[in-house]
């Protein structure tokens, strides 16, 4: 008898500690769900404080370039603006240097203007001072072939050279024992070359 009342009295003591331990592994599990749910919500704040972090530097970062890019508008109008104004002052200057290229050759050419309408105001001299007219017409011719002379103006040679399509235009052609056949044998008309440019070809005749 004393056996099972033994023998009861440690089942029910077994019982109740296994009833103890299972109640210390459903507190171990509800404390360690609380700590995780308290650990849980600082990290969602901290996120959410993070998000807004990142929001406030994309629209920070935003502003700067929207100002950059202001400022690069205004740079770029600004060239414009002072490209356009360029662009007129040389179109002027261009207008203004076509419309008085000649001015530096004319005023050159006054001086010579002027012995001519003195001589032409002296009138046609006696018989015996001809001869100083002539002359003075001469200095006045040498005076204006100078004047052409340091414009770049150059006479061509002609005569005993050979013909040159691009120097000369031919009247005609003649026979001569002179010359061989293609050479210019007589100039009827100057030509000239202005720097390296032909201006003017001559007239010639050309041996055939």
């Amino acid at each position: 008898m004393k056996n099972i009342n033994r023998t009861e009295e440690e089942t029910h003591m077994n019982n109740e500690a296994n009833v103890n331990e299972q109640e210390q592994e459903q507190a171990t599990v509800e404390n360690e769900q609380d700590l995780q749910q308290e650990t849980a919500v600082p990290e969602a704040g901290t996120e959410s404080v993070t998000e807004e972090a990142k929001e406030a530097a994309s629209d920070s970062e935003l502003d700067s370039l929207r100002a950059e890019a202001a400022e690069h508008q205004q740079r770029l109008l600004r060239v414009q603006a002072d490209y356009d104004n360029f662009r007129r002052r040389t179109q002027k200057e261009k207008e203004e240097l076509a419309k008085y290229a000649s001015s530096k050759l004319i005023g050159e050419l006054l001086p010579v203007f002027d012995n001519f309408e003195r001589a032409l105001a002296a009138g046609l001299p006696e018989q015996e001072d001809q001869s100083s007219f002539v002359k003075g017409v001469e200095m006045i011719f040498r005076q204006f072939e100078g004047v052409l002379k340091s414009e770049g103006l150059t006479i061509m040679e002609t005569v005993g050279q050979p013909f040159n399509p691009e120097y000369h235009q031919a009247i005609m052609t003649v026979e001569t024992d002179e010359y061989e056949e293609g050479i210019v044998v007589e100039e009827l008309q100057k030509g000239y070359i202005l720097k390296d440019k032909v201006l003017r070809p001559a007239m010639v005749k050309v041996s055939g």
